[in-house]
């Protein structure tokens, strides 16, 4: 395995910014990112909440003396945040009584619901207070597999050339849109950076979409949607077709699901759109549907780069997929 240096990321300069215009910056985002390795750069002191031999101390602490906790060197990071909900509103009351930028981090991989539901969450939106940065896997040029010789920029300052080659081969970019943009497979080769992704889809179906809201969910049912949600990247389907695909469910048991993995910023579709801003009819009546990344769908799918090749339709559509996160990554 390759030697763990830091690499930089294009949310980094966006980070930096917001920090010099809000009280706190929250940035969210799927799990094994790299949104607490970014924020970190950027701390003077750090909590964690999250998956580590602290947590369960500083969960304790945080919910007996909440106050205290706040104390610490600026930017004062923490890190999976939602685990200790009543944090936001604290941290919203104490930017407005310090009354200065840069006074905290936030990261956080899921969106949880509050005791009160979404009502509740929409009461507690920290407008003004808070910053959003939004963190997805590694674009090919964070990685190091592009050159970045085509300026997003250019394109929409006019510039007449903006082509550029690539040394990649086809199958390289079938390994990279199955080995996905997760900053820990970057550091890996062959089968051991594939195996990243594989381990993020049992996660998601073991573990996180139950957790997310505290609300038991089918782990067949998961891998059925998953599955489902794969074959149909980069292509419009609505909930109906969805679950006809599936067999064995209706839509609005779907819908539940798929809002989950959206809490989990597994999912980012593309919604429906018109090329008129007036209009108020959509070229397309379903979202198209993408995962945060590519190698998602090719880990339910149990693909690898091989059978990418073998079916360079399908591959297409994941290749869309990729563009899309890499295009996002960059806007």
């Amino acid at each position: 395995m390759a030697e763990k240096k830091y690499i930089p990321r294009v949310t980094d300069a966006v980070l930096d910014f917001k920090l010099h215009t809000k009280g706190a910056v929250v940035i969210h985002g799927p799990k094994w990112v790299g949104k607490t390795t970014s924020a970190r750069k950027f701390a003077g002191s750090v909590v964690e909440f999250g998956d580590n031999l602290d947590q369960g101390q500083n969960v304790a602490l945080a919910n007996l003396d909440i106050k205290r906790i706040l104390q610490g060197e600026t930017p004062r990071l923490f890190d999976e945040w939602q685990e200790v909900p009543a944090l936001w509103d604290v941290v919203r009351y104490e930017v407005d009584r310090r009354n200065e930028v840069g006074q905290f981090i936030l990261t956080g991989s899921t969106i949880k619901i509050p005791k009160g539901g979404e009502e509740d969450m929409r009461k507690h939106t920290g407008t003004g207070r808070f910053a959003y940065v939004f963190m997805r896997p590694m674009s090919l040029m964070e990685s190091g597999e592009s050159t970045g010789g085509v300026s997003l920029k250019a394109l929409f300052d006019g510039v007449e050339q903006i082509a550029a080659n690539s040394d990649l081969a086809v199958y390289d970019i079938a390994y990279l849109t199955c080995r996905g943009g997760w900053p820990f497979a970057t550091f890996m080769e062959g089968s051991y950076a594939l195996s990243q992704a594989k381990d993020y889809y049992d996660a998601i179906v073991n573990d996180d979409i139950s957790r997310v809201d505290g609300k038991r969910r089918d782990i067949r049912i998961t891998k059925k949607l998953l599955r489902s949600y794969s074959r149909v990247q980069a292509q419009g389907a609505s909930l109906e077709m969805l679950a006809s695909d599936i067999g064995e469910v209706d839509s609005r048991t779907v819908n539940d699901y798929v809002n989950a993995l959206k809490r989990l910023y597994v999912v980012e579709d593309a919604p429906a759109w018109s090329p008129n801003l007036r209009s108020k009819t959509a070229i397309r009546s379903s979202n198209t549907r993408y995962f945060v990344d590519p190698s998602i769908a090719a880990a339910a799918l149990n693909l690898d780069p091989d059978a990418l090749m073998g079916d360079l339709k399908y591959f297409g559509f994941l290749f869309e997929t990729l563009a899309m996160r890499d295009l996002r990554v960059y806007s």
